[in-house]
């Protein structure tokens, strides 16, 4: 690994969970939002559905961390983390609110979806803040090992001077 290798690592991790906080906040923002322009086949309308992100690890940059990651049993070994894709929350069902007199309010009836009811957003407070603080500690500990790697390479160079 390299000097800065270790820093490069920790700023993926960084880059990684500040994506993840903008997802969450983002959530938070459309806890309420029962509509997003797009509709049912029924002509329903369909409410935010909740956002999150898959990570992978990073491959590797050179060919001595390709075989280094194939002696240990794994592709990608220390290389850091990388956003593979950001999906909607499909595990979690919408909620469903009797109120006819909203304009989101359903007009023919689907499956799991009478008439007169809204779908609310499958948005969860107490699920959204238990991530947030996770991805704030992940953060924190990756500028935690940022600052160490660095303190490091200073006192590194420090030997040289005498």
């Amino acid at each position: 690994m390299s000097l800065f290798g270790a820093i490069d690592i920790s700023a993926s991790g960084l880059t990684a969970q500040r994506l993840r906080m903008d997802l969450i906040a983002n959530n938070i923002a459309n806890i309420n939002t029962t509509r997003t322009g797009t509709l049912t086949a029924a002509g329903n309308p369909i409410p935010y559905s909740r956002q999150e992100a898959t990570f992978v690890p990073r491959p590797p940059d050179t060919p001595f961390a390709s075989v280094l990651g194939e002696t240990l049993g794994s592709q990608n070994a220390g290389n850091g983390v990388q956003v593979a894709s950001i999906s909607d929350d499909v595990q979690e069902p919408f909620g469903l609110e009797y109120n006819p007199s909203s304009p989101d309010a359903s007009t023919v009836a689907e499956p799991g979806l009478p008439v007169g009811y809204v779908r609310q957003p499958n948005v969860n407070i107490t699920t959204e803040m238990v991530d947030m603080i996770s991805a704030s500690r992940a953060y924190e500990a990756n500028v935690t090992a940022m600052n160490a790697s660095k303190a490091m390479a200073s006192k590194a160079l420090e030997i040289g001077k005498g």
